[in-house]
């Protein structure tokens, strides 16, 4: 007598996608942006010009919330490398889901960049009215992954998900975070359900990135 075969279905659910991806223009662009952006800070009225939770933010200046906007032709290079990316990162994920031909187009909604100085951080914390999020690092000033220098971190939405390890649980990230190295010329896109930080900050050289928030929409 034979044995039936024994079928196992294997259900992928609640996976978070992250992505990374190096702006081939960087190299180009970093240096007027670095010079827009201090040029900006230097016009700011206080520190946190956003006046959003400034209690959260430490030895850092935060720009008001329309960075992407601004009409310097550098910046409109950047906002069309992102947008390109959005829409490719959003496609991708949601394609089985998507009318079949739809087009989509990425809205950035809100854009800010953060200078942050010796001993400066950013609290955990998410970010609400957007669908996709993302960090662009403009310079990485002396962030060091080895020693958790000024990087970012991310926390697993999966809650309790690391409160038992065991060999069958060896596939979760045991730490309950992730996090990345800050990469001059990369992107991080991400969720914006996710939770993060960005780590203390330690050096006499400037961190300095571009964050955005994106609103994902059918063409009409």
């Amino acid at each position: 007598m034979h044995q039936a075969e024994i079928l196992i279905e294997d259900i992928n659910v609640w996976e978070t996608q992250m992505f990374t991806v190096q702006n081939p223009l960087h190299g180009a662009i970093r240096d007027p942006l670095l010079k827009l952006i201090y040029r900006l800070r230097d016009n700011q009225q206080q520190a946190i010009e956003s006046e959003v939770a400034p209690t959260a933010k430490h030895a850092l200046y935060e720009s008001s919330l329309d960075l992407l906007q601004h009409p310097d032709p550098v910046i409109s290079e950047l906002r069309e490398f992102i947008e390109e990316m959005l829409i490719t990162v959003a496609s991708a994920v949601n394609e089985p889901f998507w009318p079949e031909g739809a087009q989509a187009r990425a809205d950035i909604v809100e854009s800010w960049f953060h200078v942050t100085e010796n001993g400066g951080y950013h609290d955990t914390h998410a970010h609400p009215n957007c669908s996709w999020c993302g960090i662009y690092y403009v310079d990485a000033g002396e962030c060091d992954i080895q020693s958790r220098n000024g990087i970012n971190r991310f926390y697993d939405p999966r809650h309790g998900a690391d409160q038992y390890l065991d060999a069958g649980t060896a596939y979760l990230n045991g730490t309950g975070s992730w996090d990345f190295a800050a990469v001059e010329g990369q992107v991080v896109i991400f969720p914006s359900y996710l939770k993060h930080a960005a780590m203390p900050y330690f050096g006499q050289k400037d961190r300095v990135v571009i964050a955005f928030n994106s609103q994902i929409h059918f063409q009409e």
